[in-house]
């Protein structure tokens, strides 16, 4: 861990318990204990309690469970909406392009080489494990209260963006999605897997699995956009799988973020804080990466147990200490057993 004298100042460090007891984190007003107390969080001891939550009865009108997602009024998609099942991409377009609130179920697989744009007030949930959009990127641009889950995206081409491309929007959540290319092609035939840019705010990547791919996840696109972009990209990545991921996993910039209970197998570039991003990272486990966690041009990160798989932690230390929600932190010991064959599309509505 790299420190800067101006940062050392700002960190605050919370006590250690007794041995064996929870580490609980303060909230910005000192406040420790369960988890139902916001900006704190407490060590589960097994991924029991992950696995028991996935198991429950989803629904297709479930809101925004954890992270920036659930704050400034919270996320609930298309709930007390209508709710339509489609199975062809002229269905699917016709049911997500407008801003009133619905419910979208996709049956089937979709195949279309496309940007699908996506309106306000939105679920779109994937029926079950068979529910695939290939070659079809979603597009949210100034809009709010997306939610897209258990939904399975392959192979978009950079032609036609990313295959979730989050821009200048507020409260999306996606969650329990499997997002995907290939390496076999140049880094640029496809874009990114889920980018959030342009002061995008509340958003949550959640239970998702994102693999195979070069450029995984970007927050803020442009060293250039900070007059934009300062003050706002507040985006938490919780209970995620990442796997054969060249970079990007994932790249914050300005931005304020959060990345925890995930596990990182075969990342090359992991997670990356930069242009004055600052990052609370803790509970996550890496195997096989060069660079878990590092710093460019003045990014910065808070680190709490992290299993980096015996590379260095290469980042400026932050300020970001707490964050304004409540979660549960599973410890790096027990992710891969929480993370692994439950994050990704494999829930059923």
């Amino acid at each position: 861990m790299k420190m800067k004298l101006a940062n050392f100042l700002a960190v605050s460090i919370p006590a250690l318990g007794a041995l064996g007891s929870p580490l609980v984190a303060s909230n910005d007003e000192g406040a420790t204990g369960s988890s139902v107390i916001s900006g704190t969080s407490t060590i589960e001891n097994s991924g029991a309690a992950i696995r028991e939550v996935n198991a429950a009865s989803a629904a297709i009108t479930d809101a925004a469970s954890v992270g920036y997602a659930t704050l400034n009024g919270g996320t609930k998609g298309g709930a007390g909406g209508t709710t339509t099942t489609v199975s062809t991409y002229a269905q699917f377009t016709a049911a997500v392009a407008d801003d009133v609130a619905r419910v979208v179920v996709i049956a089937g697989t979709i195949s279309q080489a496309a940007q699908v744009r996506v309106g306000s007030n939105k679920s779109i949930v994937g029926k079950n494990s068979s529910a695939k959009l290939v070659g079809a990127g979603l597009y949210i641009k100034s809009k709010k209260n997306v939610i897209v889950r258990n939904l399975t995206i392959q192979k978009v081409l950079a032609e036609n963006g990313d295959a979730i491309g989050i821009q200048a929007s507020s409260n999306v959540w996606v969650d329990h999605c499997d997002v995907s290319s290939d390496r076999d092609h140049d880094k640029d035939y496809y874009d990114g897997l889920i980018d959030v840019t342009h002061a995008s705010d509340y958003v949550t990547i959640s239970n998702t699995f994102l693999h195979d791919h070069w450029k995984a996840s970007l927050v803020g696109h442009s060293d250039s956009n900070g007059a934009e972009d300062t003050g706002h990209l507040t985006v938490t990545y919780a209970n995620n799988y990442w796997y054969n991921i060249n970079s990007r996993g994932p790249s914050y910039r300005f931005g304020t973020g959060h990345v925890f209970n995930s596990y990182f197998d075969t990342v090359s570039d992991g997670i990356n804080t930069r242009d004055g991003a600052q990052l609370l990272v803790e509970s996550n486990a890496f195997v096989n990466s060069k660079k878990p966690l590092y710093s460019t041009d003045d990014g910065y990160a808070v680190s709490r147990d992290n299993n980096f798989g015996g590379e260095a932690d290469e980042a400026e230390q932050g300020s970001l200490t707490s964050v304004p929600y409540s979660y549960k932190t599973l410890g790096s010991t027990n992710v891969k057993a929480a993370v692994v064959g439950t994050a990704g599309a494999t829930l059923t509505f």
